[in-house]
């Protein structure tokens, strides 16, 4: 959502970190260009205002324009504004209150209150193990109830029976009253929507909010939708009253305007937002992470985390053994490219590294898009059992007959098959003793860069066990990074260089080789 302000940012901030000194002129200049790259990312007219005059308050002073590196304090003072534009520290949704927590979804037609309801109802009984009673009161959309009662099925989570002929604030009453019956922590209502805010909408609104007493009103609004959403979010709480915002589609290619205005205009906080279809693909909102993306510091904590959620433990400990023997099939190439699938492919993995988000388009480029990895797992799927162990039994027939099979060609196999061998030599290397294999000098390397030690904090020279992290351990990380000049737009990541080839010498296959060691971490705890 918001690569085009990144790079537009990065190019403005790049500008000013490459200079020894900045007189006044530089800073107003700069200052011009990030306004007009809001502007164009369609963020509020007023909130640009405001976030330029602090920026510029703060930037343009004596001890500033006088220190070492001015360019990267002005981009420190442009990140601590932006983290403050979003809101400063994330807030979750509130349960701290007499069950059952009633929690009401406003919002317009289409913009995914139904299935956000659901999927917050999931967060809920698979985060928190709370009971959720779900009730749509959206009578006039032609089998809303029905498709509520679908979704809570497939969640496992419980809805409240349907009744034809009641009001939405009967309906309302009658689950808050079935939840207190049914033992349940939390009830969410579901409420209609329409086209656009009218009066009967507010009217119905104010109605039900006195009926249910709930302790959070949450309005959902599609992030595309740009101005309008901003519109919306005050309208909804100058007559209704919101205590949070949820923004859906953050995973579209809008500019992202309406995430960075909501916040600043209403004063209520962005709890969470939706960035895929699937049920699990809800996320809490947190400001600092979504601001070191947006200025190209990566977000290495959502990394570890979407990792930890996704990496099945058990696969990864065998995966572990085997490394330290050396052995590598194509069955294994297979695990490791579906992980990668599962935690947003190559360009979310990038987009998450420090330093690195500007990777993607150069990946893209030399053919490394995530298609690559759908093809690559047909070909491997068209083999058999023997020839997944043991690659060197494909000769020319064999090949023939696996591209067929798998609607590519010879070429797109013989690359493969080179990945996998360059792999193989990669586990060797990690699994050989000497000076503890290649992985371990890497990571103590960068361990080191990162004032960590060469231990990478006291484990012998692997990756930390991530099962045993707290997000504050992983916080802390993150601004180790930053100190170390792995957090800087375009800073890079030191101690990957040495990394055999390089992007220009991929041929297209071999940057996948550093997921045979990241995506199989042990250590990582088990899928929820």
């Amino acid at each position: 959502m918001f690569e085009n302000l990144q790079d537009r940012l990065g190019s403005i901030l790049n500008g000013l970190t490459g200079r020894g000194a900045l007189s006044e002129a530089d800073v107003s200049a700069a200052l011009r260009e990030v306004r007009r790259a809001l502007l164009e990312a369609d963020v509020a007219l007023d909130v640009v205002r405001s976030f330029t005059d602090r920026v510029r308050e703060k930037a343009v002073g004596a001890e500033i324009l006088k220190s070492i590196k001015p360019g990267q304090m002005v981009v420190k003072i442009v990140h601590d504004e932006l983290i403050e534009m979003l809101g400063g520290e994330g807030v979750g949704i509130d349960l701290h209150a007499a069950a059952p927590v009633v929690v009401m979804m406003v919002g317009l037609q289409g913009s995914g209150k139904t299935t956000t309801s659901a999927k917050i109802a999931h967060r809920l009984s698979t985060r928190e193990k709370k009971k959720v009673l779900m009730a749509s009161l959206d009578t006039r959309r032609p089998a809303a109830q029905e498709q509520l009662r679908q979704l809570g099925a497939q969640a496992n989570i419980d809805t409240l029976p349907i009744i034809s002929g009641q009001s939405p604030t009967d309906i309302a009453a009658r689950a808050v009253q079935a939840a207190r019956l049914g033992g349940h922590d939390v009830v969410i209502l579901d409420t209609a929507g329409r086209t656009h805010i009218d009066e009967p909408l507010m009217v119905e609104m104010a109605d039900i909010k006195k009926r249910s007493n709930p302790h959070e009103i949450l309005l959902v609004a599609d992030s595309l939708t740009g101005q309008d959403a901003v519109n919306l979010a005050r309208s909804f709480d100058e007559r209704v009253g919101i205590t949070g915002l949820v923004l859906t589609r953050m995973d579209g290619d809008g500019r992202g305007g309406a995430a960075l205005s909501m916040r600043a205009v209403t004063g209520k906080p962005i709890k969470l937002i939706g960035v895929g279809e699937k049920m699990s693909e809800l996320e809490e909102f947190h400001p600092r992470r979504i601001a070191d993306r947006i200025l190209g510091m990566g977000d290495i904590v959502s990394l570890v985390e979407r990792a930890a959620e996704n990496i099945d433990a058990e696969k990864a400990a065998a995966m572990a053994a085997k490394m330290a023997k050396g052995k590598f099939d194509l069955d294994d190439l297979a695990d490791q490219l579906r992980q990668m699938q599962k935690m947003g492919g190559m360009g979310g993995i990038m987009g998450m590294m420090p330093g690195m988000a500007g990777m993607k388009d150069k990946m893209a480029a030399a053919g490394l898009d995530d298609r690559l990895f759908g093809r690559q797992i047909a070909i491997i799927q068209s083999m058999t059992k023997a020839e997944r162990t043991n690659p060197d039994l494909l000769k020319h027939s064999r090949k023939k007959r696996i591209a067929a099979g798998s609607g590519t060609d010879a070429a797109a196999i013989n690359k493969l098959l080179k990945m996998h061998r360059q792999m193989a030599d990669m586990m060797k290397m990690m699994g050989g003793k000497g000076k503890g294999g290649m992985m371990k000098q890497m990571m103590g390397g960068l361990a080191g860069k990162m004032g960590l030690g060469g231990g990478m904090g006291g484990m012998g020279g692997g990756m930390p066990d991530l099962s045993n992290i707290d997000p504050r351990q992983l916080e802390a990380l993150q601004k180790q990074a930053e100190a170390a000049g792995l957090g800087k737009p375009g800073g890079g990541m030191p101690g990957l260089g040495g990394l055999p080839g390089g992007l220009s010498d991929l041929g297209g296959a071999k940057l996948p080789g550093l997921g045979g060691g990241f995506p199989g971490l042990p250590g990582l705890p088990k899928k929820k």
